[in-house]
């Protein structure tokens, strides 16, 4: 018998990942999503991350519940959206709490999207799950999303749901295949000789590659000792500038023209984003995953590019 999954906002790039992972593997993914669909992959149920409704049955007896969920933060850091990004992250928890302390049957297991964004900008010391601070730096432009992530996990842990284990995901970059992800995006900007430094290129760049960000996730949900935080990220960062040169010599461009922080700051408003996407050195470890015996298959970063490129080409 399978065991079911509730996703969480999944039908998005991460959900669309995971549930394609998890499915043959004998978990059932059911998608909690704003707008159903009766041609989608898995089923799915209309939920507006707010309010308690129909879709809450779908938890009771569940295995898990992965929470997903959150406005896309690639947008103006102007007062409505940043409302509509922390209302995102936070109610989404909220009401997934109150969802499971109904439950008759709650799922075993809660694991609840953050972000690895919540520790302090360094480029020297790595942060593991171990390090608390989580203060913002000017030359990062990060004091919002810090104050988001650190909301984001206050909301799971203040959830009364006491016979579900608890997991705050810090998840990093995710390369995958799946049109729109951020392999593709800085694999089109290297084909058009745009894949230069970004800044002054030494900020650091955590990522994970897409089947073992998947794995990461089963293992979690297979290892009940694995709770509170947990650092979803390779353990091997590297510095933007390393990353725009492991992608120019895997598509074969040897010219890579370099983005000053002005030319960032130029383009950020014009495509309706933030440089901090960019700019703030996210230097994260994996201590968590790596010290329960998990293993990644591609834990550099030229073989995880490498990697990818073949399958996009396939």
């Amino acid at each position: 018998m399978n065991r079911r999954v509730i996703l969480a906002g999944g039908s998005g790039f991460l959900g669309q990942l995971l549930g394609g992972y998890l499915q043959p593997r004998g978990w059932e993914p059911v998608v909690l999503t704003r707008s159903p669909s009766a041609q989608a992959k898995f089923k799915e149920l209309a939920w507006d991350a707010r309010t308690l409704d129909d879709w809450a049955c779908a938890l009771d007896g569940a295995e898990a519940v992965i929470n997903l969920a959150g406005r896309s933060v690639n947008c103006p850091c102007n007062a409505a959206n940043r409302l509509a990004i922390m209302n995102s992250r936070v109610e989404s928890t909220r009401v997934l709490g109150e969802a499971i302390a109904r439950c008759a049957q709650p799922p075993k297991t809660w694991l609840n999207s953050s972000t690895a964004t919540i520790y302090k900008h360094s480029l020297d010391r790595a942060n593991d799950e171990t390090s608390t601070d989580f203060s913002a730096t000017p030359e990062a432009k990060d004091a919002f999303s810090l104050e988001v992530a650190k909301a984001w996990e206050r909301s799971l842990e203040v959830a009364q749901t006491p016979h579900t284990r608890k997991v705050a995901l810090r998840i990093t970059l995710v390369f995958g295949t799946i049109p729109g992800g951020v392999f593709q995006i800085l694999r089109r900007l290297t084909r058009f000789q745009l894949g230069g430094k970004m800044g002054h290129g030494r900020q650091m760049v955590s990522w994970i590659h897409e089947e073992d960000f998947c794995r990461a996730m089963e293992w979690i949900l297979d290892h009940p000792e694995l709770s509170g935080p947990v650092n979803l990220a390779a353990p091997h960062p590297v510095t933007n500038q390393e990353m725009m040169q492991t992608f120019r010599r895997v598509c074969g461009v040897s010219v890579g023209l370099p983005a000053a922080e002005w030319m960032l700051e130029v383009g950020a408003f014009f495509l309706r984003t933030e440089t901090e996407l960019l700019l703030k050195s996210r230097n994260v470890i994996p201590g968590r995953l790596l010290a329960s015996g998990f293993q990644f298959c591609y834990p550099r970063m030229e073989e995880a590019l490498r990697d990818l490129a073949g399958r996009s080409s396939r």
